[in-house]
Parts: structure tokens; C-alpha cells; sequence
């Protein structure tokens, strides 16, 4: 197969946006979270991605985001279970990583994180840069996009990061308007901002608290995204 034909079983599975990166460009993954440490033969990291629907950002109540962030993860996680008996039909060995986890717990670092990175393996592959939020912005949707990666055994061509930095000279409003102050420094303050975004409230079911960072970034849509800001 090449690449691109991989890509098209991907575009016909449902993805909105899809790229490749060679195992190269992973030299500072954090150790035990690189894609070689999850399969040992990785060649070829593919990420892609679904866009988020705008709607919710137009609610009062975070259930709407919610609900549609559950569903995405969903759809992604049995895409990239199809996409993967897809290329082991192919002789290609491909593993996927799961769209929102199982996550693990780096020791050294005092944080979770997934067996790799998506907004970062994302990033590598050219699909988007990541902004002062700690999110991927992309081109075609803004942040509004969730993502998913599978890794291959099987080299192919990758695709070319985007250069820059996506947020604008200056600019410090997800920092500036974090409800737990949980940006700024290098490294978002996971636990504080879990802390405050996630769980349930007045008795109510678990549930996605607050996406500040997201909703308030200028780069919050792209060029594919119809509605405007609430």
C-alpha cells in the first residue's frame, strides 16, 4: 500500500483530517510513552482526526460538549479498531492507542498520559501546532477537533510539520481566563485543572466541567468550521 491509499481508508472510515509521521521525529517523548515503547517495530505513526461540532459552545451547560466529546472518542476508538484489520488484511501489523485512554501514570513526571501523546504525534504529522492551551490547532478546524493515533510497522512517506507558533504575538487569553489557573507554565498543571474539569456537580452524573481554553482561543475555529463564535 501507499500512503495515500492509506489515507483514503481512512477518509472512507469517517476521518476529517489524517497524516503520517516517521518514527524520527519522536526523539523527545517522554521515556515509556514513545511509540516504539508501545510497539517495538513502529515505522510509521498515523494520526487523524474528527471535527467537533461548534454547537456546544453556544450552550450554557457543559452537557451538550460533553455528550458529543463521548461520542467522538467512540467513533474514533472502533475507526481505528476497523482501520487496523484493515492493514493487517494488507501484511501491515497496526496497533491502535485509544481516543481518550486507558491513560498510565508517569512516575517521573507526576502526571497521566496516554501510551503516546495524540496531540503531539498529531503535530508531528502535520495535521496542526499546538497553541498556549496545550491543544492542537489546526488549519481546517481550529481546536475543535478530537483525535486518535495508530502506529504501523511499515514505513511511509510523512508528511511535513507545520512551522510557527498558531497563537497570536502576545496573546494570554486561555491563560489569562483559566477558572483553576491551571496555564502558563511549560506544562499544564494536570492535576489542579482535573481537579476543576472534570467530575459531577449538585449530585449530578460525571461529566466535562470546563473547557475555558478552548472555547475562548482566537484560534478556536478554522477555515471549514461555519458558525461563528458564540
Amino acid at each position: 500500500m501507499l500512503s495515500n491509499d492509506v489515507k483514503q481508508v481512512l477518509y472512507g472510515m469517517g476521518a476529517d483530517l489524517c497524516g503520517f509521521a516517521s518514527i524520527d521525529r519522536f526523539s523527545e517523548a517522554p521515556k515509556g510513552f514513545h511509540p516504539c515503547d508501545v510497539l517495538p517495530s513502529c515505522k510509521t505513526v498515523v494520526a487523524f482526526a474528527k471535527q467537533f461540532s461548534t454547537g456546544p459552545l453556544h450552550c450554557k451547560t457543559t452537557v451538550p460538549y460533553t455528550i458529543v466529546r463521548n461520542m467522538l472518542s467512540d467513533e474514533l476508538d472502533k475507526m481505528s479498531n476497523r482501520f487496523c484489520e484493515v492493514m493487517e488484511r494488507n501484511g501491515i501489523i497496526a496497533v491502535p492507542t485509544g481516543a481518550i485512554g486507558p491513560t498510565e501514570y508517569d512516575a517521573e513526571t507526576k502526571r497521566f498520559r496516554n501510551i503516546v501523546s495524540a496531540k503531539h504525534c498529531a503535530a508531528a504529522a502535520g495535521l496542526g501546532r499546538i497553541g498556549r492551551n496545550t491543544l492542537l490547532v489546526t488549519p481546517e478546524y481550529g481546536n475543535m477537533v478530537w483525535l486518535c493515533v495508530v502506529l504501523l510497522d511499515t514505513p511511509f512517506d510523512p508528511y511535513a510539520a507545520l512551522p510557527g507558533d498558531p497563537c497570536p504575538e502576545g496573546c494570554s487569553l486561555c491563560i489569562d481566563n483559566c477558572p483553576a489557573q491551571a496555564l502558563g507554565d511549560p506544562a499544564m498543571k494536570q492535576s489542579v485543572c482535573f481537579a476543576h474539569a472534570f467530575g459531577g456537580e449538585n449530585g449530578g452524573n460525571w461529566k466535562i466541567k470546563c473547557y475555558t481554553c478552548r472555547a475562548i482561543c482566537p484560534q478556536c475555529l478554522g477555515s471549514r468550521n461555519k458558525h461563528m463564535r458564540a
